[in-house]
């Protein structure tokens, strides 16, 4: 073979070779930029925000801050609980800033607005801090995942056992927007659903500072249960409001049962006040020694445990970064498919898979507040009452209304 030809073969095979490389010529922008859009400064930024940043960051590092050869860059952004701040934001990011995907969205008026968006553009977001069962329902997305709990799981779960417990009359108190609406129209089926009855509502402002006459209202109604439908901030005012009323504690015969209630909000309102109260989550910090392991690395640099949304905030990513890797590329349905493919095992999540409309499938459990004199250490604040399937958690796939549902793999 002649010199010259040897050299065009060679060349050739280069070619051949480079473009078949998934690190050479499958990523978007020569690498992978992440968004964490998340409230960093409102109610929902002691549950959200900088942890959001944090737990994501340590996806990244964990995962060796390069996929498919290329460097992974995380980026956030404040969208101050309003939907059209969030939208203009992920419009900016996905358009122009070159975001590959959007984690985090707490606030669900946020999520589903940037939902609509990424679905009618074919981007990727991954909803780990917003609760609105929508988001696997009316509005669900090829593109689009809900990673942790969600209104009908945690509704479900607390209305039936606290109906079972004895809690057969419920009075909310929501948060007026679309989260609150949708926790308290969900938890409000799960209550009569089990035989229990709501005896009525009260909607407050979202980040209000004074609950006096909401509990007031769900105090004189006679309720057995007054139902927290809100969360962060809200629900830490809402709790200190019913303590001051004598309500905490099943005093005068009524007590709290909040629908969105974290560990780090417990450890803001302290063991006296929150003691007794139920509550649901995904994730537990002292469960085993591979969550102990993670939430004491993010205590190093966050000074708080990390509640459920932040563990979702480090699987999604980590699981989406796998996606990457094994695809062979960004682009958002290849990955999107690969992430529906692929089991979900990391630090937080064991074994968990990705429902065709996007959720994913994996276990709740209901906790009980320890009262002061039970726990052992700091942020030893809860004992596990009982672990929720996923099958009896969470809508069933052929409830909730989602279009691709039927036509989808999963």
């Amino acid at each position: 073979m002649s010199k010259s030809k040897f050299a065009s073969l060679a060349a050739a095979w280069l070619i051949l070779a480079a473009a078949a490389s998934p690190s050479a010529a499958q990523l978007s922008n020569d690498g992978v930029k992440i968004g964490v859009l998340n409230d960093m400064s409102g109610p929902y930024a002691d549950i959200t925000g900088q942890s959001s940043l944090i737990a994501v960051q340590m996806a990244v590092e964990d995962f060796g801050g390069v996929v498919l050869g290329r460097k992974v860059e995380v980026i956030a952004a404040d969208h101050q609980n309003k939907p059209d701040v969030g939208s203009a934001i992920a419009r900016r990011w996905y358009d122009q800033d070159g975001v590959d995907v959007i984690v985090g969205l707490g606030a669900s008026s946020v999520a589903l607005a940037v939902r609509s968006y990424a679905r009618e553009h074919g981007k990727l977001d991954i909803a780990t801090s917003s609760g609105s069962s929508d988001l696997t329902g009316p509005a669900c997305s090829p593109t689009g995942f809900h990673w942790m709990h969600d209104t009908y799981a945690l509704a479900k779960t607390l209305a039936t056992a606290s109906v079972k417990n004895g809690g057969d009359s419920w009075f909310f108190v929501t948060a007026d927007y679309s989260f609150g609406h949708v926790l308290e129209r969900d938890a409000s089926r799960f209550v009569e659903a089990a035989g229990g009855r709501v005896m009525g509502k009260v909607r407050a402002p979202i980040n209000s500072t004074d609950f006096s006459s909401y509990l007031l209202q769900a105090q004189s109604s006679g309720a057995k249960i007054i139902g927290l439908a809100n969360g962060g901030n809200d629900t830490i005012n809402s709790v200190k409001t019913a303590r001051e009323f004598g309500i905490v504690g099943g005093a005068g015969g009524q007590s709290l049962a909040s629908l969105l209630l974290m560990i780090t909000d417990v450890n803001a309102l302290g063991l006296e006040a929150a003691q007794g109260m139920l509550l649901t989550e995904g994730f537990y910090w002292d469960q085993s020694d591979d969550t102990r392991s993670f939430a004491t690395r993010f205590f190093a640099r966050r000074k708080l445990m990390p509640n459920m949304m932040n563990a979702g905030d480090y699987s999604a990513t980590m699981h989406y970064l796998k996606a990457i890797q094994a695809a062979g590329t960004d682009e958002p349905k290849a990955v999107a498919a690969t992430m529906r493919s692929l089991p979900i095992d990391d630090a937080t999540l064991k074994n968990g898979r990705i429902r065709s409309d996007g959720r994913v499938e994996r276990d709740m459990y209901l906790f009980r507040v320890k009262k002061p004199g039970e726990t052992r250490a700091p942020w030893d604040l809860y004992e596990q009452i009982a672990t929720v399937p996923f099958a009896d958690a969470f809508r069933p796939l052929s409830e909730g209304g989602c279009p691709i549902a039927s036509t989808a793999s999963r």
